[in-house]
């Protein structure tokens, strides 16, 4: 949730790419005509994992899948409770989380830098204090390195797990994912955060040990169940729930309290994902406007 008031740098229940609630004849955000200017191509670029991934539809499902996750930390979840607006105006936060993710893979690095500074402005007085899964009372802050770690490797599971299952081949396979969007780590504050997806999961694990699930879990996750989205999206949106609980690992699904829904919830959300990109289109304006930065830069270089 790069937002204020959130204690997470990253998640999102819609997508670098995509909003949910657009249809294919809205207006884009304005920040996205943005991504046509600047002086190079990104940390990323065309041809990329990051831009692979994080430029597919299946993040719609990831930015629950990622959600979901980032719970089972009992101090991100407590920045969460007592800071987010989540319950109030939850689109608000989708258009901050959708802004950071897109400008981080498909801007410029001085663009990527600022967005990443600009939240952690913003999360500078996210403080406060959780009881642990020991029960020992602890200080959180939500730029503390141990809770940015977290959200990061909740984030890259997610986005990488979903891509999996309902995307294409990735350049260079699901190593080459980690080891770019490592890169959206570092400009958060991640210190060394994993390049590997063995060293992804074996950090995931160790966090998990003291993953617990109380009553802000299940406020949460009944919140993620049904956040109440305006119009279509809102009528397929338990298909994209659906989705994202069925792609989380066994161990995953118990400690958050769910069941691996009894509908084929795999396949649904693959057509509901099939319908979006003929609704939407290959690419979004965003992705479109930096591979316009990319090619004036290549003109403007003589290649």
């Amino acid at each position: 949730m790069p937002q204020r008031g959130a204690a997470t740098a990253g998640s999102s229940i819609g997508a670098a790419r995509w909003h949910p609630i657009r249809s294919k004849r809205a207006e884009p955000p304005a920040w996205t005509a943005a991504l046509a200017d600047g002086e190079d191509a990104g940390f990323f670029g065309p041809g990329s994992a990051v831009w692979t991934v994080n430029g597919a539809l299946p993040t719609l499902v990831a930015g629950i899948r990622a959600l979901l996750l980032q719970t089972l930390h009992p101090g991100a979840m407590a920045g969460v409770h007592d800071w987010s607006r989540y319950r109030e105006d939850p689109l608000a936060r989708l258009d901050g989380t959708v802004r950071w993710v897109a400008v981080t893979t498909f801007g410029d690095r001085r663009d990527a830098t600022a967005a990443s500074a600009f939240v952690s402005r913003l999360h500078e007085h996210v403080t406060g204090t959780y009881v642990d899964a020991t029960g020992i009372e602890r200080d959180y802050a939500a730029n503390d390195a141990e809770l940015l770690r977290w959200v990061h490797d909740a984030f890259t599971e997610a986005f990488l797990g979903a891509h999996e299952l309902w995307g294409g081949p990735i350049p260079g396979g699901p190593d080459a994912y980690v080891r770019e969007w490592a890169q959206a780590g570092r400009l958060m504050g991640v210190p060394d955060p994993p390049t590997t997806v063995e060293a992804l999961h074996a950090e995931m694990a160790a966090f998990l040990v003291g993953a617990k699930r109380d009553a802000r879990v299940v406020e949460a996750v009944g919140f993620l169940r049904r956040p109440g989205l305006p119009g279509l999206t809102g009528r397929l949106y338990p298909i994209l729930f659906g989705g994202a609980v069925a792609s989380l690992e066994p161990e995953h699904r118990d400690l958050l309290g769910l069941r691996r829904p009894r509908w084929p919830a795999i396949t649904l959300t693959r057509m509901v994902l099939a319908l979006a990109r003929r609704a939407l289109g290959p690419t979004s304006p965003s992705e479109r406007n930096a591979r316009s930065r990319v090619a004036r830069l290549a003109d403007a270089a003589g290649e």
